[in-house]
């Protein structure tokens, strides 16, 4: 081929030198870091094990009680493992307990109280989050205003009130109480508004009513904030102790709060390794909820806080 040359090694040289050094990478592909940058990353995980064995200590304790004699529980200085492993004390705890009854009751409250406040929460902030009425933003704020309000100022005229419709020592007042939440709103408007209106105007445009917006377009697209909403109230409703104390007298009707609690008779009068086992019970369909639903969770609240 005639008119063209071949670049000279000064002039690749200089292409070289105006495009800039090539970035300097790590063994792992990303950037490299700076000797002061790194220190500083290994010491925020180091923070980060200790903080996480700090909170998982008291559960590691708890579990290894468990498996102990009563009086090794509290023995001095501290046993973290068990002399003998009591295996015992899991069977023991459901044959001289109603821990079943307790069960049963926690799971019925903490699943009809779930579901019900996602059903009203998901509702009541699409009203206010994709439609258009007079005081719509006033209501709005007067509502989450409620969260402010802490429970032990309206907790006697709430227990007349239900007292007075006959609802009172029934699992019906601990599902009214807890039906409606104000936080689970909040939670799902704010996810509400990261989603297009477009999609609810073109769902108007082919005649879809509102109520089949919410159905058929919202809920699908919010199953993060849907999920993180279900495991907070889940959790919440699983571990209350101050409403069915209130509300609860009938033994047929504890929780597994309560009952754990009736357990204990004195200070030195009580099988603690089995109230541990009890304890451990109560806390591993929270673990195994919490771990079936993390990656929503985490994605709902993070998604949550955006607009636009």
């Amino acid at each position: 081929m005639t008119g063209l040359t071949v670049p000279t090694q000064d002039v690749v040289g200089l292409r070289k030198l105006s495009e800039g050094a090539p970035e300097r990478r790590d063994r792992s592909g990303g950037p490299a870091q700076s000797p002061g940058r790194r220190i500083g990353r290994i010491a925020m995980y180091i923070a980060l094990i200790v903080a996480a064995v700090g909170l998982l200590l008291p559960f590691f304790w708890m579990v290894m009680s468990s498996l102990k004699s009563p009086n090794e529980v509290f023995s001095v200085p501290v046993k973290w493992f068990p002399e003998t492993v009591i295996w015992a004390n899991y069977i023991d705890i459901w044959t001289e307990t109603n821990m079943l009854v307790w069960i049963r009751n926690t799971l019925l409250l903490a699943v009809v109280v779930t579901f019900l406040q996602v059903l009203t929460g998901s509702f009541a902030a699409y009203g206010f989050a994709k439609m258009r009425f007079p005081g719509r933003d006033v209501l709005f704020l007067v509502y989450i205003g409620t969260i402010a309000v802490p429970w032990q100022s309206y907790m006697i005229p709430q227990f007349i009130l239900l007292s007075n419709i006959k609802v009172s020592n029934t699992l019906w007042a601990i599902i009214l109480i807890q039906a409606f939440g104000a936080f689970g709103v909040f939670l799902m408007k704010q996810y509400y508004e990261t989603i297009p209106e477009e999609l609810s105007e073109a769902a108007r445009l082919d005649g879809l009513s509102e109520y089949g917006i919410w159905r058929r377009i919202m809920l699908p697209l919010s199953i993060p904030a849907l999920a993180s909403l279900t495991l907070l109230t889940f959790v919440g409703t699983w571990n209350d102790y101050l409403g069915p104390l209130i509300y609860l007298r009938n033994p047929d009707l504890w929780t597994i709060q309560l009952g754990l609690k009736s357990f204990v008779s004195n200070l030195y009068d009580t099988n603690y390794a089995l109230l541990f086992a009890g304890l451990t019970i109560s806390i591993i369909p929270i673990a195994l909820i919490f771990l079936a639903g993390q990656k929503y969770f985490v994605e709902g609240i993070a998604t949550s806080g955006m607009k636009g």
